[in-house]
């Protein structure tokens, strides 16, 4: 385990190495020490064919990450960052979206780009990797349905103006849709999945709205009267 010296070094020999950076690429041996590791990571995880062992592997790995990415993210300007976009998508893949929106909120206003293999770009991806570890983490039982919404709801605010596809979109307002559901915000619930609907109609929500309609419906027939 690192020492809290030790992890006080690295947060703050990234929070000088952004600053430095300014706008430029990241650089300095605190970046160079990150992106090494990341490296290493990285072959790792290229090396396994499991989806369940690497999200293990990813969950054992993030921590050594994590003040690097504190100190960036409190003194940085904008520096394009390998090692801070990456952790974003693993942070993602392991559920941790607080901590990946924490890393969104920083990339989409400095406007990062992502890592190269992919073709979309920051806020969609953002929008549809957060969208599908929401919607499979609604599906299971005890799920924080309250957190997942609060999540779900910053990331549509946060990419609401960007350009994307709309097949993305329409998945962001059915996770929302069924997050809405999930808190017994029904009226919400509905809003969301009619325009998902409407952004793809192929979206698989037509019968999640027949039944909203019909609780809706029974609901208001239940409430008391004058």
């Amino acid at each position: 385990m690192t020492s809290p010296a030790r992890r006080h070094f690295e947060r703050v020999s990234a929070a000088l190495a952004a600053a430095d950076a300014g706008e430029d690429p990241m650089q300095g041996e605190a970046y160079e020490l990150m992106q090494a590791a990341l490296f290493e990571d990285y072959r790792l995880l290229k090396s396994t064919q499991s989806m369940e062992r690497k999200a293990e592997i990813k969950r054992e790995i993030l921590p050594k990450y994590a003040e690097y990415i504190t100190g960036v993210l409190e003194a940085g300007q904008g520096a394009q960052d390998e090692v801070l976009m990456r952790v974003m998508l693993w942070r993602i893949d392991v559920g941790d979206l607080a901590g990946a929106i924490a890393i969104a909120k920083y990339a989409t206003k400095h406007g990062l780009t992502p890592p190269d293999q992919f073709e979309r770009g920051t806020p969609a991806i953002i929008a549809e990797e957060v969208a599908d570890q929401a919607l499979k983490q609604l599906d299971e039982e005890g799920a924080d349905t309250t957190a997942l919404l609060v999540h779900l709801v910053d990331v549509e605010a946060l990419t609401r103006d960007a350009d994307m596809h709309d097949q993305i979109r329409a998945k962001l307002h059915k996770a929302l849709g069924y997050a809405c559901r999930a808190t017994g915000q029904l009226d919400d619930a509905q809003h969301h999945l009619e325009r998902a609907l409407a952004l793809n109609d192929r979206i698989g929500v037509k019968k999640d709205l027949e039944r909203l309609e019909r609780e809706r419906k029974q609901n208001a027939a239940a409430a008391p009267t004058g």
